[in-house]
């Protein structure tokens, strides 16, 4: 069964969406197969693989408020083992319209339970505010992924971000845990960027990955040709990172089934 990723932050600007498509096709990219479920009506995510955001296509929209199966709407991109359901500019309305359902905080949840055990992944990029899709995310999610640049307001942010993760689990997604955060647009020569880096490492402890997204022009460069950086560049920093990355992701999940089977033989 796919273990559920979401990339959030409420910060905007720090690099979710840039992390939830490269993380998405660097798992792809060791022989995992993945699904990367844009959240945003910017659609950002679904152009960043190759998905036009002016054309006519399945998209999440339409599994939310019509219900129609996530496999119909699920994309081939052009990495190996990697699929995407889109995003569409009508998730704009989505607030308003599912506001006096009863499921409406389980909609993505419930939209990608059927394609579980399809996927070794499933990364959700989430939109850069605490809404109602936000929310649906977070129900549906079983590790956040949380990115972070190492600059003043990252440490003002904080607070705000753990609160909301415990309102959920108290409300909503119990099982819900922080997978680990991940320092983006990372400059180690600044001295600010390494004395917030310390302090969110005292703050989070071994839940900090060991991996740094460095500032990269590739990576920059890479979303406006539709490709993830593997494609765009493989060779660059920016992809190392995210490959890197990616294999400290697969060892936290293998760490932790091996730790949920060491506690069921106990």
């Amino acid at each position: 069964m796919g273990r559920i990723l979401a990339i959030t932050n409420q910060k905007g600007g720090v690099g979710k969406t840039t992390t939830a498509i490269n993380l998405a096709a660097s798992l792809a990219a060791a022989d995992i197969p993945t699904l990367l479920v844009d959240c945003d009506p910017q659609c950002n995510a679904s152009s960043g693989v190759g998905v036009d955001r002016q054309g006519d296509y399945p998209n999440l929209y339409q599994a939310l408020v019509d219900g129609r199966p996530a496999v119909e709407i699920c994309q081939k991109t052009e990495v190996d083992g990697l699929f995407v359901l889109p995003a569409s500019r009508d998730l704009v309305g989505i607030n308003l319209e599912l506001l006096e359902q009863q499921d409406r905080e389980f909609r993505i949840r419930n939209a990608l339970r059927p394609v579980l055990n399809s996927f070794g992944f499933i990364v959700l990029d989430c939109p850069p505010a605490l809404d109602l899709l936000t929310l649906n995310a977070l129900v549906a999610a079983d590790g956040l992924v949380i990115p972070m640049q190492c600059e003043y307001f990252a440490l003002e942010g904080v607070s705000q971000l753990i609160q909301t993760v415990e309102a959920v689990k108290a409300n909503w997604n119990p099982g819900l845990e922080v997978e680990g955060v991940v320092f983006t647009q990372f400059d180690e020569r600044t001295n600010l960027s390494r004395q917030v880096a310390d302090n969110l490492r005292g703050y989070f402890g071994d839940r900090i990955f060991q991996t740094t997204i460095p500032r990269n022009v590739r990576l920059a460069e890479a979303p406006s040709y539709g490709k993830p950086v593997l494609l765009y560049d493989v060779r660059s920093r920016g992809a190392e990172a995210y490959l890197q990355l990616a294999q400290e992701v697969i060892e936290r999940e293998h760490s932790r089934k091996s730790a949920q089977s060491t506690g069921a033989r106990a």
